[in-house]
């Protein structure tokens, strides 16, 4: 059974860093891609990045770009995004995602099949 854990949400001041960790377990996740999703209030779930588990090759959002990275670490079985000059526009709660082996990258929250509980990032201005 696939779990996703998501840990390094807080409060931090605008203009902060913050390092986002997910934690995969249940499977070899060979082939799959995780995904960052974001929960903002009122909004919809909105695609951050994504990472090919195999290959390493990231993919973001074009809003996301400059300031956030996807990474991950194959060892430890965990994805990581780095959030920089943080806004009060990136509050919201970030999910880890994981889609199951396909030709392309999910970009949509529909096309991901697992997903964790979620951490919460909140920036103040």
């Amino acid at each position: 059974q696939v779990q996703l854990v998501e840990s390094g949400g807080e409060l931090v001041q605008a203009g902060g860093s913050l390092r986002l960790s997910c934690a995969a377990s249940g499977r070899t996740f060979s082939g799959y891609t995780m995904g960052w999703f974001r929960r903002a209030p009122g909004k919809e779930r909105e695609f951050v990045a994504a990472i090919r588990w195999n290959s390493g090759n990231t993919y973001y959002a074009d809003s996301m770009k400059g300031r956030f990275t996807i990474s991950r670490d194959n060892a430890k079985n965990t994805i990581y995004l780095q959030m920089n000059s943080l806004k009060p526009e990136d509050t919201a709660v970030y999910y880890c995602s994981a889609q199951t082996p396909r030709l392309r990258v999910g970009i949509r929250a529909s096309e991901y099949d697992y997903w964790g509980q979620g951490t919460q990032v909140t920036v103040s201005s």
